[in-house]
This record gives structure tokens, sequence and C-alpha cells, in this order.
């Protein structure tokens, strides 16, 4: 009898645990993607859209390879990389965001895409869909700090005002203060010969400390804010407008990760309402929170469990995109060294 108690407690004790990691990941479906990118050489890192106002199914997907000797690689909505447009030989690119319209001098305008190179304390800067250099081989950032390892750049995001056209590069670091001055922000200005210069506008942002980092930036360019990933602490929200001020507007998703919160992706439904996608990267899904809430009070809406692997970073792109995504495309960075690509329609806020 006393055996027979002794396997009774064993088993309740063993049905009462909780799941292992993998059991938990295994009762939620993931959603599949519709397909994924060929492989990049090192390790993909972040992904941007570019949209082809002419033919929309002719889009470009571009995605950074980060390693030391690599590159920033543009794939077809296939999937496939087009090397005739790949910049290769890049010093660990992290992430990579897009403008449209960005003057080149009084009478001249391009589409542009933006990346680093870290060690080197480079932002680079190339013409879309040429990805032609803008930038005369690469533009410093942080040039304020004596400290060396304060001037590595790591995220990236680009702001157009909408009244003036005014495009902005807002530029985090691998390491950074403490006292509100993580992020920098330029503006982006015609330079000599066609090339781009960046003047330095201010420097803001709230940052955690210890073991986190910040890298991933959204900006709102409609709205007129800017969210970034302080991975261990939460999701900031400012004015991306520095007339505005520097008053942090939110503070939210502290409790609904997992571990670190990584990249974020907006997709709007109308002028002001829609979503903002953030990685919730160790628990390998997304949380959903809403655009344009009463009192910037951003609730988790619900959360997307998808096939991609520990995501840094992501993208979305809300419009008609040809037959395989004809509500637009959702794109994050999976650790298999490829990007996976969402249809619209398979993803929902409940």
């Amino acid at each position: 009898m006393k055996n027979l108690r002794y396997l009774f407690l064993l088993f309740w004790v063993t049905a009462c645990q909780a799941p292992t990691e993998e059991a938990q990941y295994k009762t939620h479906e993931k959603i599949v993607p519709t397909l994924k990118t060929e492989p990049v050489q090192f390790d993909t890192d972040d992904p941007a859209i570019w949209y082809n106002s002419d033919d929309p199914a002719q889009s470009l997907v571009l995605g950074t390879d980060k390693e030391i000797g690599g590159g920033l690689y543009v794939f077809d909505l296939k999937g496939r990389i087009i090397d005739s447009l790949t910049v290769r030989g890049l010093s660990y690119p992290n992430n990579v965001d897009v403008e449209y319209d960005v003057a080149l001098s009084d009478s001249m305008t391009t589409d542009i895409a933006v990346t680093v190179e870290r060690p080197l304390g480079l932002v680079r800067i190339f013409s879309v869909p040429e990805l032609q250099p803008l930038d005369g081989g690469g533009i410093p950032v942080f040039e304020m700090e004596s400290d060396s390892l304060m001037r590595l750049p790591m995220g990236v995001a680009l702001y157009k005002k909408p009244d003036t056209g005014e495009v902005h590069l807002i530029v985090s670091r691998k390491q950074g203060p403490t006292d509100g001055n993580y992020l920098a922000q330029y503006a982006i200005l015609p330079g000599d010969s066609n090339q781009l210069k960046l003047e330095l506008l201010r420097q803001f942002g709230q940052f955690s400390g210890g073991e986190s980092e910040i890298e991933a930036i959204m900006v709102d360019d409609a709205l007129g804010y800017v969210y970034y990933s302080d991975e261990m602490k939460g999701v900031r929200k400012y004015y991306a407008d520095p007339a505005m001020g520097e008053e942090e507007l939110a503070l939210f998703g502290t409790e609904d990760f997992k571990e670190d919160r990584e990249g974020i992706a907006l997709w709007p439904t109308s002028d002001s309402t829609g979503y903002i996608v953030v990685s919730n990267q160790q628990d390998l899904s997304f949380n959903v929170y809403p655009r344009n809430p009463e009192n910037h009070a951003h609730q988790l809406l619900t959360n997307w469990k998808l096939s991609t692997v520990e995501t840094d970073g992501c993208e979305l792109l809300a419009k008609p995109l040809g037959p395989d995504f004809p509500n637009g495309v959702f794109v994050a960075m999976s650790e298999d060294t490829t990007f996976h690509y969402y249809d619209l329609r398979k993803l929902v806020v409940e």
C-alpha cells in the first residue's frame, strides 16, 4: 500500500509540473510562412521592404547578413537573391531601413536604404533599387563620444517629416549611456557630387542599462512617433520630431516578454489606426499592440506563433504586392540564415 501511495504521489507531482519549453511551444499551432528566402552566407539580422509603385509585384526585400564580410542582400518576392543588386563585403551590418524621395540636390531625389558597418563606426547609404553608394564609402556617427566603444552603430530607422519632406536618420549603438542620450538623430542632407551627408540634430532616449542593449527602432511617420526596444526592459516611445521635445510618451511591454524585446514593425490599417508588432525573441513569437491607443496605453492584444526562430528584425508592408501577397507581407528574420515571408491574410489580431 505504501508503494502504491508513492507511485500515485509521483504520478501526481509529474503531471502537475509545468511543461517543458519545447512542450509549451508545441501547444500552439505555428503559422507557416508563404515562403522562405534563399539563405545568406552568415547570419540574417534585419529586413526592410522597398515598394515599387510602378509594379508592386516587383517590390524588393532587403536583408542584412550580420558578420565581418557580410552584406546587404536583395531578394525578390519569391525569396530569390538578386545577385546583381546585393552588396557584399560589408563589415557587420545590423539593421536596414528604406525611405522614398530623398533629396540629392535641389532638383534630384532618390529612394535610399540605410545600414551600418558596426566595427567601423559608419552608416552606409545606398540608392534603391540600384544599390549604389551615396555616402563616399561611409559616414561616421556618434563622433561626440570620446570612448570608441560608444561609437559602434547598430539599429537604424528613417523618419520623413510629413509637412516638409525632410528625412532624418535615427541610430542606436551597441553600447550607450543611461543619461537619456542613447540614440542620435541626424538630418540626411545633400552633399557634394550627388552624395549625402549627416547633420546631428539631437541625442535622446532612455536606457535601462545592465545586460540590455538597444537595436530595434521603428518610426511611425504619419503619427510622428519613434519606438525602440530597450531589450530587457520594454518598448519606449518618443516624438520623432525633435521640435516636439524629449518627453518619453510610453514604456510598454514590460511584462509581456519571455526575455528580449527585438524587432518592431508597423501595420497601419488607416491613417491613424493599426498595430505594432514586436518580436518576443526567446518565446519564438510576436506580440501585437494597438498603434494609437488613448493616452499611449499600449496593451497587449494578441501573440503570434510563427515559424521563425529567435527573430531579431522584422518588417511589414500593408499594400497589395501581387498574387502571393494581395494584402501585403510580413517579413521576419530566422536563425536558419533566411527571412520568412508571411501573407498578411494569415495574420489575425483578435
